[in-house]
Parts: structure tokens; C-alpha cells; sequence
């Protein structure tokens, strides 16, 4: 089985704020879905945390290198756009390219064996995982209504982030978290993200100090990005001083990006983006490599249904990964499948079982917010 084909459609209409400071409009493209085609008919399908125009152009550099190649072999094809490109530059739009090409492989391997995802990468460790709620800071009042709702929907862990944390006083981010917390519970999982990859991020290892002190006050199950994201060494003092366990790496592309932050001990816990970061073949192997550091990986996810899928294979995958991200209220997870994610009793999603990724895209709900058509017509 070949690779015929590959074709791109950005997501458009309904993206959600992300508390950015230059924040996103319902049109801004930041999600891009990528559909492998094979000269079987089978299509696969993977998703791009990064725009439609940089995946059209990365596709003029990459597509050459990788139609005709064999469509059953996700990791030598990715690493052979990996080698390929290195002169262009490791990371950016190439990397997150590669990554929703490599998603889509990993599904076409399933869809053609009749195995599941997961089940490929090296086995099922589990049948289901938690997913917490990712959730924008807000006012308290507003954030614990929020909260309240989603907790009655039966999610049982949480992650407020960006928005005013770090950026007006300590006494507003305290009573954010306070508030958080008393809407949750004293059982809830919640953690704190300070969003520090936002443009001209000022907090400081002082402040992240202070804060964490603060933080571990309220029982937070970690405290992800307080630091600029190339602040290894500060990362590396944060985590040797505070009590709550300190996260990153959600920019992060590529496990050699990863390997000094192991190295250095920066983290307690990795979020490598599986749509950005090389797609599951990187992802997986970057939690290998987490896991012979001592360290946890959970991996970041505001994305789509597909780029969620995925994460869930690779929690099933890695006996460590019991988590994953759920961003809450966002039309391209809820909306464009054909069955809904749908959570367990126990607040818990199941890990698919049929071939692929498992979960099919409904032509008719993705139409709403793409180019459904030109990208699953055979």
C-alpha cells in the first residue's frame, strides 16, 4: 500500500480563545487537518497544531519526499522527512507538518492490520484514561461557575490557565486559584498553567518561586509553564525548590529539543504536543526517553478530535500516561466525528478499539468548519 496523496483542510469558524495576548478570532486557522490518501482507498488522517497556509507550503517541501513511499511504515517514513529537512530547519511548520503526516500513518497502519492504534505503538496499557477539563482563567466568580458545570458533566480533573495568572498581582492569582478550587472540590484533580510561551512572558524564577509556595498551599497537581519555555536552567532550580511538581515543553519540537530538559532535570512532567512535536512516532519515543529520567509524560492537547484520538493511543501506550487534555467547549473535538467523546462514569474516556484511530470524521459536521470534500473524497 502507497501513499497516493496528501490533503490539507484548516479548521475555521469556531476556534476557541486561548488566552493569548493577541487573542484568536472564531477564523484564525491554528488547527489543520491532513488526510493521507493510499492508492488502496484507505485514507488516514492527522491534525497540525499550526496553520493552513504553513502546512500548503511545508507540503511543497515534504509531499516529493514521501508520495509513492510505502504507507505501513509511519515511523521510517517520518524519520526520513526528519533527515530530509534538516537543512530547512528542525521545528516549526515542517515539524508540525510531519506530525499530522505521521498521525495519519499510524492511523492508515491500523486501518489496514485491523489493530488499533495504541496497540501498534508497543501495547495497551490501560482501556481508558482521564481526561482533565483545560479550562481559561477568568474572573473567580465566572471560572467557578464554569467549573461547577463541568464538574456536573462528570469531569473529575481540571487545568486553569493563561488569562490574567501572572499578570496582574499576586492576590488576583491566588483568589483565581481559590476560587478553582473551592468549585472543585478538595478531591479534583487541578492544575495550574501560567501560559509562560505567551508573547513577552515576564514571569520570573522569583515569581515562579513565590507562586509555586502558594499553589502547593492548594493542593495543585502541578504547575506547567511559569517559566519562558527556553529557560532550562531556571526550570531546573524551580523544580528543586518548590513542592509542586513543575511541567513544560508543550513548544517543544523533537526529542533532541527534549533530551537537555530531561538531562538538566528541568521537569517532573513533559507535555510534548503530539500534533506539533512529530507526531506520535516523536512522542512516543520522547516518553522512552522521559521515562528512563524518572519523569511523567502528559501530553499537551488543545486541539482537535483527531489530535485527541491520538493522544489517547499514546496513553494507552505508555505505561506512565494516565491523563490527557481535554480542551472544553471547542466545536473541533465535540463536532466533527461521527460519535462523540463521551465520558465513563467514572469521569474516564475510553480508549478506542477499532482500527485506526478509531473514530471516523463526519463529512457533514467537519463541513461546518472545512473543506470537508476535497479532503476525504476518494
Amino acid at each position: 500500500m502507497k501513499i497516493r496523496e496528501i490533503r490539507v483542510a484548516g479548521l475555521r469558524g469556531a476556534t476557541p480563545e486561548g488566552g493569548w495576548s493577541v487573542e484568536l478570532r472564531p477564523d484564525d486557522v491554528v488547527h489543520t487537518l491532513v488526510a493521507v490518501h493510499s492508492d488502496s482507498g484507505l485514507v488516514g488522517v492527522g491534525s497540525a497544531f499550526t496553520s493552513e497556509n504553513l502546512v500548503r507550503a511545508a507540503l511543497d517541501v515534504l509531499a516529493p519526499l514521501c508520495v509513492g513511499d510505502t504507507a505501513l511504515e509511519p515511523e521510517r517514513v517520518s524519520e526520513n522527512l526528519h533527515q530530509h529537512t534538516f537543512w530547512l530547519g528542525r521545528g516549526g511548520a515542517l515539524t508540525h507538518t510531519i506530525s499530522a503526516i505521521d498521525i495519519a500513518l499510524w492511523d492508515l497502519l491500523g486501518q489496514a492490520t485491523g489493530q488499533p492504534v495504541g496497540r501498534l505503538l508497543g501495547g495497551r496499557h490501560r482501556e481508558r484514561v482521564r481526561p482533565y477539563a483545560s479550562v481559561l482563567m477568568d474572573e473567580p466568580e465566572r471560572l467557578a461557575a464554569n467549573l461547577a458545570e463541568l464538574a456536573e458533566q462528570g469531569f473529575r480533573a481540571f487545568k486553569i490557565g493563561w488569562g490574567p495568572f501572572g499578570r496582574v498581582s499576586a492576590a488576583v492569582d491566588e483568589a483565581i486559584v481559590r476560587s478553582a478550587r473551592e468549585a472543585v472540590g478538595p478531591d479534583a484533580l487541578l492544575a495550574v498553567d501560567a501560559g509562560g510561551s505567551d508573547a513577552h512572558w515576564r514571569g520570573d524564577l522569583k515569581w515562579a518561586l513565590r507562586t509555586a509556595a502558594m499553589l502547593e498551599d492548594h493542593q495543585v497537581a502541578w504547575f506547567e509553564e511559569p517559566l519562558r519555555p527556553d529557560a532550562i536552567e531556571d526550570f531546573a532550580a524551580l523544580r528543586s525548590r518548590a513542592l509542586v511538581p513543575i511541567s513544560g515543553g508543550e513548544v517543544l519540537t523533537r526529542r533532541q529539543s527534549f533530551r537537555p530538559c530531561l538531562e538538566q532535570r528541568a521537569f517532573d512532567i513533559v507535555q510534548p504536543d503530539t500534533t506539533k512535536v512529530g507526531g506520535l512516532s516523536e512522542s512516543r519515543r520522547i516518553g522512552w526517553l522521559a521515562q528512563e529520567h524518572g519523569v511523567r509524560l502528559i501530553p499537551h492537547g488543545w486541539n482537535t478530535a483527531v489530535g485527541l484520538l491520538a493522544d489517547l493511543h499514546l496513553a494507552s501506550a505508555l505505561p506512565d500516561t494516565d491523563l490527557v487534555e481535554y480542551k472544553t467547549g471547542s466545536p473541533y473535538i465535540d463536532g466533527i466525528t461521527e460519535q462523540p467523546f463521551q465520558l465513563d462514569a467514572d469521569g474516564m474516556l475510553p480508549i478506542p478499539t477499532g482500527p485506526g484511530l478509531g473514530r471516523q470524521l463526519d463529512p457533514d459536521r467537519l463541513a461546518r468548519f472545512a473543506d470537508a470534500e476535497e479532503l476525504l473524497r476518494p
